[in-house]
């Protein structure tokens, strides 16, 4: 018999998420590409622009240079499931899936060798 844990699988790419030092340069750069924004904007800390079902985020980053190379978002078919199931793997998340203002459930955890990965689903 399949367990919740069983069924919580990867569905989709969600988004990618740059940095940025400017954010008014990068909405700038990504508007006059066509790129069409669905949240944030030049004065904002964090900007999304819709592509299709998918989006370009661009995170700002104030101090330093930028040594974050940024984020891969995938939509999973139940947040707290893969979070669990994750946790069985001997895998330790960020931080516990929590409701984000931008309408999502989600969770971050880091690979091996440093990338980003968030795991969401729109809530």
């Amino acid at each position: 018999m399949a367990t919740p844990i069983d069924d919580a699988r990867i569905v989709s790419l969600s988004a990618v998420t740059f940095a940025t030092h400017d954010m008014a340069r990068a909405v700038g750069f990504y508007q006059a590409l066509g790129f069409r924004i669905v949240h944030g904007g030049a004065n904002e800390a964090f900007t999304s622009f819709g592509l299709g079902d998918s989006y370009l985020n661009i995170t700002s980053e104030t101090h330093g240079p930028i040594s974050w190379w940024g984020r891969i978002i995938f939509y999973v078919s139940d947040v707290d499931a893969f979070y669990r199931k994750v946790k069985a793997l001997g895998i330790e998340p960020q931080f516990s899936p929590r409701d984000a203002p931008w309408n999502e459930r989600y969770f971050h955890l880091t690979d091996p060798d440093g990338h980003e990965l968030s795991f969401a689903r729109p809530l």
